[in-house]
């Protein structure tokens, strides 16, 4: 199978896997997710590796589900992304860090000085996977009764993007003289003050820091609604997406890049990167055992509790051995409660069955040897299906070794992965470019 495209890797971190049994798998660290040294040792085996990027989920409050199946999860505590990924920066040199924040519960001021400094301090590393926050608990801890409906979250995020962005821009590139001689520390005519003033949002600036390194750190986003879809073609450049199989990929990819095209922006200055769940083995036979091995240590409690959260309805009113009822929709995530759907559906599984799955990971899973997972990952690549893959671990370590020490070889023997950074940026190792600044006409 010819291709000239590589692929690109970024590494799915917080938490360190999305299975609830990975920190009770034999041999794993059951702390992995909330342990610095491991955690820094993790970052710098990615990079050895040459993986695009480091990436961390966020959630602002506990996970919505009973306090049965929050004991059993290794996500209840977690470290603050821009800490932990600042600490990151100074022990790493070329891995992308890529941190989610939040536009519904967040200060754009507050997020803007973030990621500049999180830029800078890592050398132009930085990206900004821009949320809308679909866990309802997280109102009740920013002073909101509840959540803010779905398609009103996003139309505050657009508005977001646009002051983020603006705040960015404040000063001209070669705005800081810093002239001795003369006293003069920076130019006044090259900062911008943004005076935003729209529906939602007031924001004077300007920002207080330095444009960043890259211009922007990359912008990451993460929704698969239709609101979802369409705000990702006019601002993302980095897609994740949580898809089932190839086909549903090849939908996915064709239609966010034809939408960004509409808006005016090039396919190939937006990558489409699906979570992927990867178990290697010698042979298929011995995957598939660690991937049953690791589906046989969830709990029904966590299994029901994680399908509630999907669906945005508790399932553990349903008949467990019936066919999943009709679910209404809801306030909570649209993409993942029409993935979860779908699969009841496709699969024909029952609540319980559903529910064990859920409980694991549900999403796709490349399930297999080196060779075998190289050969679908290529596929993908070739038949524009991605652009390469958001890579979530069974278990930590060993199913981080067995990807980096196994796999990335496989695909670098067929020169479908970078063995060295070209670059120093994250924009440098997608081939996105430098934003210019839209107040000053040099600022590339």
């Amino acid at each position: 199978m010819a291709s000239n495209r590589q692929l690109h890797l970024g590494a799915f971190m917080r938490p360190v896997s999305l299975h609830t049994g990975a920190w009770r798998y034999p041999g794993a660290y059951p702390d992995a997710n909330f342990n610095f040294g491991h955690l820094k040792r993790f970052a710098q085996k990615l990079e050895q590796a040459k993986f695009d990027a480091f990436f961390m989920a966020d959630h602002l409050a506990l996970l919505n589900m009973p306090i049965e199946a929050l004991k059993r999860s290794h996500t209840v505590t977690s470290f603050e992304p821009f800490t932990l990924l600042s600490a990151l920066a100074a022990v790493t040199e070329r891995i992308g860090l890529v941190a989610t924040a939040s536009t519904s519960y967040d200060a754009p001021y507050h997020i803007a000085r973030r990621f500049a400094s999180l830029d800078h301090i890592s050398g132009g590393r930085a990206g900004w996977n821009v949320v809308t926050t679909s866990n309802p608990d997280a109102a009740l801890n920013f002073g909101f009764d509840e959540q803010v409906k779905h398609d009103e979250r996003y139309q505050r995020a657009r508005e977001f993007y646009e002051v983020v962005t603006g705040l960015w821009d404040s000063f001209a590139d070669d705005a800081f003289v810093r002239d001795v001689e003369s006293g003069a520390y920076f130019d006044p005519s090259k900062m911008h003050v943004l005076n935003h003033k729209g529906p939602e949002l007031s924001v004077r600036g300007p920002l207080n820091i330095a444009r960043p390194v890259q211009g922007w750190p990359v912008i990451v986003q993460a929704g698969a609604s239709d609101v979802g879809r369409q705000f990702a073609s006019e601002v993302a450049e980095v897609v994740f997406t949580a898809v089932l199989d190839l086909t549903a990929g090849q939908r996915f990819y064709a239609d966010v890049k034809s939408k960004a095209e509409a808006a005016g922006r090039s396919r190939d200055h937006v990558k489409i990167l699906p979570a992927a769940f990867v178990v290697v083995g010698d042979t298929v036979d011995e995957a598939r055992a660690k991937r049953a091995k690791l589906d046989s240590l969830v709990y029904y409690e966590s299994g029901i509790a994680s399908l509630s959260i999907a669906l945005g309805h508790d399932a553990s009113r349903f008949d467990p051995d019936g066919p999943l009822p009709d679910i209404p929709e809801s306030n909570a995530s649209k993409s993942s409660r029409e993935r979860v759907i779908e699969l009841a559906r496709t699969e024909k599984l029952t609540v319980r069955q559903l529910a064990q799955r859920l409980g694991g990971y549900s999403g796709l899973a490349f399930v297999g040897t080196p060779r075998t997972i190289a050969d679908e990952m290529e596929e993908w690549l070739v038949s524009e299906g991605s652009d390469g893959f958001n890579v979530t671990f069974p278990y930590l370590p060993a199913g981080l070794d067995d990807f980096v020490e196994m796999v990335v070889p496989e695909l670098q023997r067929r020169s479908l992965f970078r063995r060295e950074y070209e670059g120093k940026t994250l924009r440098e190792h997608l081939g996105l470019p430098r934003p210019k600044n839209r107040f000053f006409d040099q600022g590339l």
